[in-house]
């Protein structure tokens, strides 16, 4: 029967171990989310814009980010960065920029399928008022889609939070890394990394459950 000790489960716990990680990795996954969708946009304008030399390059990018594990992006930003630029960035912001860049190709997917669900009347009736391709795409297209891909926006936010724990390979302190130090400190990496998995539980629970309650409403709303 395997001994459990949880006398060290305190408030001392959370804010010498846990607190800086969690924060990091909150950080991270917001900024990757913001940026993950702006990129995301673009890319995925390249790749409806019929125009070959604009939705090749896009489309190669997000098969080849899509085709590669996560933490072999994160390993290869965090060395050849540095050695592109002839200067180390620091892991944080290396693995920001290594979750942005990643995390475009998934959300670039999920704009060119919002996109692509708005039915051509709403398109044609933006050219009927003369509006250009970007005008159409600016007013009418993207604020009609943006609302429909909400709650897949924000499911793709739990991935990208549950990802986060993958930049332990460069040693960034998230999360996980709280609990690891936590467990390795207090002798009791056993209980640290179960506290860890009900943590992560807990907040991906509750995200899903608000997910829920978003698309019901936007299920409404249509």
């Amino acid at each position: 029967m395997m001994n459990l000790d949880l006398s060290f489960y305190n408030w001392t716990l959370f804010t010498n171990y846990i607190q800086k990680g969690l924060i990091f990795s909150v950080q991270l996954t917001v900024i990757a989310t913001v940026g993950g969708i702006l990129v995301g946009t673009v890319l995925a304008l390249m790749r409806l814009s019929g125009k070959p030399w604009l939705a090749l390059p896009a489309t190669a990018y997000v098969n080849t980010m899509r085709s590669i594990p996560l933490v072999m992006v994160i390993l290869w930003f965090f060395l050849l960065i540095p050695l592109l630029i002839g200067k180390p960035i620091g892991v944080n912001l290396s693995a920001i920029i290594t979750f942005i860049a990643f995390e475009a190709a998934f959300f670039s997917e999920i704009v060119r399928a919002g996109i692509q669900s708005i039915p051509k009347g709403q398109v044609y009736a933006g050219q009927a008022l003369g509006m250009t391709y970007s005008q159409n795409m600016r007013l009418v297209v993207l604020p009609l889609a943006f609302r429909n891909m909400i709650p897949v926006f924000m499911t793709q936010t739990i991935i990208l939070f549950q990802d986060t724990s993958l930049v332990y390979a460069i040693g960034a302190y998230d999360l996980l890394k709280g609990f690891e130090i936590a467990g390795k400190n207090f002798g009791r990496p056993i209980e640290t990394y179960l506290l860890a998995a009900v943590t992560y539980f807990l907040i991906c629970f509750t995200l899903s459950r608000i997910v829920k309650k978003i698309q019901e409403k936007v299920a409404i709303i249509r």
